[in-house]
Parts: structure tokens; C-alpha cells; sequence
């Protein structure tokens, strides 16, 4: 299982202190979703060695419109192994789900929160990762968290409707805002998941950085094709 952080600067604490944290929690690797105007300066391996948890290179393209979100994508598909995007408004939404070179939708729904039934048939179509978020559940209280809860309820029937990728998270900004997995778990009952449904919404986020590493190994022609260097033993 993975979690998908945001590190110093975007976030309160550095890759490597999450990192520890992830391990302590039992997770098998972190994504590290830094927003592209805010990267965080780290060595993936180097940190994965030390802590022993597989530590992701992903992004999370901000944007206030299409093109200057699909120019973002596209500069960081190539050098990034998880490109998501950060979403919640109609257009950027709409945008993202439309888009193979998107790995996830983060939140869908914050903010304006605009998601249909469109929408979730579009990144099913197109292999799009929709993010169930649960920091607002998580941080925030009275109406505000029952409007995140209902908000999470309609994107879970969305999903599922339309068999739709997805992914789960936490979204923590810092060590102390961990949950372990047993916890996000009876978080995610609350919205209508069983704990198995979010077990695999956390493993996503590994087998999605395992695709695309294989993707970008050299080795791979195109799928069911890799080129493999003969023994001449």
C-alpha cells in the first residue's frame, strides 16, 4: 500500500521524515505529488535505502486552463513516473479524465466539485485514476465535513457505476497527518467502501508506479514487447 504526500516546500515535512513515517505505518512506498510550481528536492533512492519503502517521483500539475494544463502535463509525462492532476473545477476536471497522459485526477471534488457521470465514464474509457481524497473528512468539522462526506458518497457511486480506476489517499502535507491503513480503512466505510475496496485504492498508487516504470524502461517496445539481451554464454 501506498500513500501520495505532498513534501517541503508544497508540504510541512521532507520526503525523507515522511518516508519514516510511511514505514512506522506499514506502508510499502510513498508518491510524492508535489505541485510543479513547488518541487521538492530529494533522492528517491537514496531514501527508499535508508527507510525501506519505495519512494515515487510524481507531480501534481496545477492550472487555471486546459492548455496551460495539457502544456504542463506534457513537460512533466516524460520525466515524472506519476503525473496527476489537481482538479475540482468543471474544466480541469473535464480535462483531466479526457487525457491517457493523466495518470490520476486528484480530488475531483474540491471546490466547485463538479463530477458526472461523464466524467467518471471518460476515465474509465481513458485509464484516469480518480483520487478519493480524504483530507477534508479527515481536517475538517461540523457542516463542512458532512458536505465533504456526501460529496464523497456521489463520487463513490459515480466510480462504481461506470467501473472506473481509483485511487485512495490521505493526502498528507506532513508526518503528523499519517493515518495508518487500518484507520483510512474505517474512514472509508463511512462513504460507502468496504476495507478491501480501500486497500486497493492504496495499492493503486504502486501498481501505477510499477506500470509506468516498466513503460519507460528502455527495454519496452510496446505492450506484450520488450527487447531482452541474450546470454551469449
Amino acid at each position: 500500500m501506498y500513500e501520495a504526500v505532498h513534501a517541503h516546500p508544497d508540504g510541512e515535512s521532507t520526503v525523507a521524515r515522511q518516508a519514516l513515517t510511511a514505514a512506522e505505518y506499514g506502508f510499502d512506498g510513498i508518491v510524492v505529488r508535489n505541485h510543479g510550481d513547488e518541487p521538492a528536492d530529494y533522492d528517491p533512492e537514496a531514501i527508499a535505502e535508508e527507510y525501506g519503502v519505495d519512494v515515487v517521483d510524481g507531480v501534481e500539475v496545477r492550472a487555471d486552463a486546459r492548455s496551460q494544463a495539457s502544456g504542463l502535463v506534457g513537460n512533466h509525462r516524460s520525466k515524472r513516473t506519476v503525473v496527476a492532476v489537481h482538479g475540482g473545477t468543471r474544466d480541469i476536471n473535464r480535462f483531466a479524465v479526457e487525457q491517457p497522459a493523466v495518470d490520476v485526477l486528484a480530488h475531483p471534488m474540491r471546490g466547485d466539485g463538479d463530477f458526472n457521470h461523464v466524467l467518471a465514464k471518460a476515465a474509465a474509457e481513458n485509464g484516469v485514476r480518480v483520487e478519493f481524497s480524504l483530507r477534508s473528512i479527515l481536517r475538517e468539522s461540523g457542516g463542512s465535513r458532512v458536505r465533504a462526506l456526501q460529496d464523497l458518497r456521489k463520487l463513490r457511486e459515480l466510480v462504481v457505476d461506470a467501473d472506473a480506476p481509483y485511487v485512495v489517499s490521505a493526502d498528507p502535507r506532513g508526518h503528523l497527518e499519517f493515518r495508518a491503513p487500518r484507520e483510512l480503512a474505517a474512514l472509508g466505510e463511512r462513504i460507502g467502501f468496504d476495507a478491501e475496496q480501500i486497500t486497493a485504492g492504496l495499492e493503486e498508487w504502486g501498481s501505477l508506479a510499477e506500470r509506468n516504470r516498466r513503460l519507460t524502461d528502455d527495454a519496452f517496445v510496446e505492450p506484450g514487447v520488450r527487447i531482452e539481451e541474450l546470454d551469449d554464454s
